[in-house]
Parts: C-alpha cells; sequence; structure tokens
C-alpha cells in the first residue's frame, strides 16, 4: 500500500513539474528579482482579507467584484511556487505562508458559496482545514517541518476550480459534480496527512 502511494505521489509530481518548465521560460530570464515569492504570497493575504470584508462586515456580493479578486489570488498561488523555484529562493517560511495563505483564500468563498446549499460539506471542508493547520503548528513547535505534497497541491487546484465555476453561476445552485469533486478532496487532504507522516517516520528511522 505504502509503495502504491508513493509511485502515485511520484507521477503526479512528475506531471506537475510541466508547470515549473513552462513557467521557467518566462522566470528565470525575466522574473523582476526585487518581487520576492513572499510578496506574491502577500498579496493572496491581503486579497483574502478583503474578501472577508467584503462578504460578512459590507455584505457586498458583485459577483464580478468577488469573482475577480479571487482567480487573482488563484493566480498567485499557481506561480509564487514557481517563482521561489526559479529563482533559487526556496523558503521554510515561504512555503508555510504559501499554505497557510491558501487556507485564508479558499475559507471566506467556500463559506459564500456553500453555507446556502451544502453546510455540512462546508462543515466538514473548515474541520479539515482548521485540522491540517492545527497539525502544521505543532509539528512547528517541535521544530519539525512537514512540506505540503502533490496531494495538498490537487486538493487546492480542484476547490478552486469548483469554486470559480460556482461564483460564475451564483446564485444558482451548482452542479451536483461539482459538489462530488470537493467532496473529493476531503479524502485528497487525509492522503496527503499519511504521505507527511510516512516521511516523518522515515526521517526518525534515518535519525
Amino acid at each position: 500500500m505504502e509503495n502504491l502511494i508513493y509511485n502515485l505521489k511520484s507521477y503526479l509530481e512528475k506531471l506537475d513539474s510541466y508547470r515549473d518548465k513552462i513557467l521557467f521560460i518566462f522566470i528565470k530570464p525575466y522574473w523582476p528579482r526585487k518581487i520576492i515569492p513572499n510578496h506574491i504570497t502577500y498579496v493572496r493575504v491581503v486579497i483574502s482579507i478583503i474578501l472577508f470584508v467584503l462578504l460578512f462586515i459590507f455584505g457586498i456580493k458583485d459577483k464580478t467584484l468577488i469573482l475577480s479578486l479571487f482567480i487573482i489570488g488563484v493566480v498567485t498561488d499557481l506561480i509564487d511556487g514557481p517563482v521561489a523555484r526559479g529563482t533559487n529562493k526556496v523558503t521554510e517560511l515561504g512555503a508555510m505562508l504559501d499554505s497557510t495563505s491558501d487556507r485564508i483564500l479558499i475559507i471566506p468563498i467556500a463559506v459564500y458559496a456553500l453555507i446556502k446549499f451544502h453546510i455540512w460539506l462546508l462543515a466538514i471542508l473548515i474541520l479539515v482545514e482548521i485540522a491540517n493547520g492545527i497539525t502544521a503548528l505543532y509539528y512547528k513547535s517541535k521544530e519539525i517541518y512537514l512540506e505540503s505534497n502533490i496531494f495538498g497541491k490537487i486538493k487546492m487546484v480542484l476547490m478552486c476550480v469548483v469554486f470559480i465555476v460556482i461564483l460564475v453561476i451564483w446564485p444558482n445552485p451548482p452542479p451536483m459534480f461539482f459538489i462530488y469533486i470537493l467532496w473529493l478532496t476531503i479524502p485528497l487532504s487525509f492522503l496527503g496527512a499519511l504521505v507527511m507522516i510516512l516521511e516523518l517516520g522515515k526521517r526518525k528511522v534515518n535519525f
């Protein structure tokens, strides 16, 4: 079973590497070095806060505005990792900020998109993200860094695609196909956590 998981992980990582190869064509020669990857991540955090304020404090439901901000946030998630790798500025802090900002971006949109029609799905998604965040903080307190893996990346991609579709067709309820995809992200989260635990076990054995 463990070998199957690692084989799947390696195959998916190989597919994901093509994103870097394509983006590196622009990033390596042309990316302005003064804009570091963390700057891109901070933009995503700011967008997330703006979305929260617009949706839940001011009650602004302008679909075009919300969708535009969310798509910009998704684009920053698409490029901050390749920028870090392409400019040789990968850091533990940057990776932690990346995964944290992903959660901050997703949660307000998830609440906005699902609370009316799929509250149980929303509750489970939020609980899973909270559990992941607490786990990351716990291991960080033990000075153990668990890097996000390909299963977490796929989960984020699927969630972003689904929420973009939901925002486009809002206020109509989303087709069940997209709701099933969101349910699929839950086992992906657990699969990602399992891989982290297995890798942590290997580290302990090596030490």
